[in-house]
């Protein structure tokens, strides 16, 4: 949109002086301001993935004993990361921030105490900061074994994790559903201020 100063306007704002005649000719840049900064606001969040593979992880221990204890470190985005741990056939994700603060996400208790395993994808809900990409939650996939009877009946949860300045934690547990990765990103956008989710 052209906005074309008014001449007969600026004539008047210059009789009237010269603090009226830079608020005349400011209003322009301004609204260009206002309009570029509500059109950032308006960016809808989106998503970026990364791999919780353990082969694309660098190992950081691995236990090939009886125990099998696994710590891996994968790349995650921002410059954050996620420590990869397996021990006694459960899974667990760490969330390590660019400062190098650890914030365990205890999904062998907060999700399930039942043998576990992660999917193989991390869900970044992220949104852009000038040309930075900031994450604002994380969702993944956590399987779990819950019937004694049966170990091979699985039941697959998605546990939304917040991504604050001030906490890092498991604000949503989704069960199976067809309408269950809808439902994890609408938690993970509204999460920040979602308490978090206790052990059970």
């Amino acid at each position: 949109m052209s906005i074309t100063p008014d001449v007969n306007a600026r004539e008047t704002f210059i009789e009237g002086g010269g603090m009226s005649i830079r608020k005349h000719f400011l209003m322009p840049a301004i609204l260009l301001v206002m309009l570029s900064w509500q059109t950032s606001l308006a960016q809808p969040n989106r998503s970026v993935y990364t791999s919780l593979d353990a082969k694309q992880c660098r190992t950081l221990k691995n236990d090939t004993s009886e125990a099998g204890d696994y710590l891996g470190r994968c790349k995650g985005i921002g410059g954050y990361n996620l420590l990869l741990a397996e021990g006694d056939l459960r899974q667990n994700l760490t969330v390590v921030t660019p400062s190098g603060s650890k914030h365990s996400l205890d999904l062998w208790s907060v999700i399930s105490g039942g043998f576990s395993s992660l999917g193989a994808t991390a869900e970044w809900r992220v949104h852009k900061q000038g040309n930075k990409v900031v994450p604002l939650a994380l969702i993944v996939r956590f399987n779990a074994s819950e019937d004694p009877e049966n170990s091979n009946k699985i039941t697959s949860y998605l546990a939304v994790t917040k991504i604050t300045n001030s906490e890092i934690c498991i604000t949503h547990k989704i069960g199976p559903g067809p309408k269950a990765n809808e439902d994890a990103r609408r938690a993970a956008d509204t999460s920040a201020d979602k308490p978090c989710l206790k052990a059970q």
